[in-house]
């Protein structure tokens, strides 16, 4: 997904930074909110944004300019909304860039539109509907979703932002082209993803109910019984 150094051109770059930079200001409001009312939530912050770090390393080369890999994104959007996420994506898209030439600093403002906003905006409004009082399902299978999607939409972005910079011979055919190959990898890495922020939420569910329950994001009402107890207890 990650957009290499010099591939889009200028103009395509400062369009994607002025949405960017709007989003991760407001995010860093939201995440001196949230941890001034929840002060024990800066370790989890700090491990979505890990989270979200060490799947994003994980790429596999993909259509020129770009690549295929897990974004982690939908964990973190969960757990604070899409404008925090988007913060903790520019932190990542930041270091990666740097020090792993992963991406590239003109191109910041493109990957974070598509990693740190669009993402996360999907994974937590597939979360939140899906976990909202009149469907009443359990929080694990909503965050496999909300991950799923998460990472879905990512790619999809992508594929817009590469079919509008190089629309060849016309958008239409170039995001037939670019969603077609990122598909091959990106739905299993997808599923994938998916699976593994599961096993991640269950163990916050286990370990961490009160916080979780502080943060607003699960409903012991729906969980199931041990789960539900477990919540109580804590």
């Amino acid at each position: 997904m990650h957009i290499m150094e010099g591939f889009l051109p200028l103009e395509w770059c400062i369009i994607w930074f002025i949405p960017s930079i709007l989003v991760v200001l407001y995010g860093i409001f939201r995440i001196k909110k949230i941890t001034e009312e929840v002060p024990e939530s800066k370790a989890l912050l700090a491990v979505s944004g890990a989270f979200m770090f060490i799947l994003s390393s994980l790429k596999i080369p993909s259509v020129t300019g770009s690549c295929s890999h897990p974004t982690g994104n939908g964990l973190g959007a969960a757990l604070f909304g899409p404008a925090v996420a988007s913060v903790l994506a520019a932190i990542v898209l930041i270091f990666q860039a740097l020090l792993l030439a992963h991406g590239g600093i003109t191109t910041l403002g493109a990957n974070i539109f598509s990693m740190g906003i669009i993402g996360p905006l999907v994974g937590w409004g597939v979360y939140k509907a899906l976990t909202n009082e009149s469907l009443k399902i359990n929080s694990s299978i909503a965050i496999f979703f909300a991950a799923f999607f998460a990472n879905l939409l990512t790619y999809v972005t992508t594929a817009i932002q590469l079919s509008l910079a190089f629309p060849e011979p016309t958008f239409a055919q170039a995001l037939t082209v670019f969603m077609g190959i990122f598909a091959v990898t990106q739905i299993p890495l997808a599923i994938a993803e998916g699976l593994l922020t599961v096993i991640i939420w269950n163990g916050l569910k286990s370990l961490k109910p009160k916080l979780l329950n502080k943060l607003k994001v699960i409903n012991p009402k729906y969980e199931n019984p041990m789960e539900n107890k477990s919540v109580g207890d804590n």
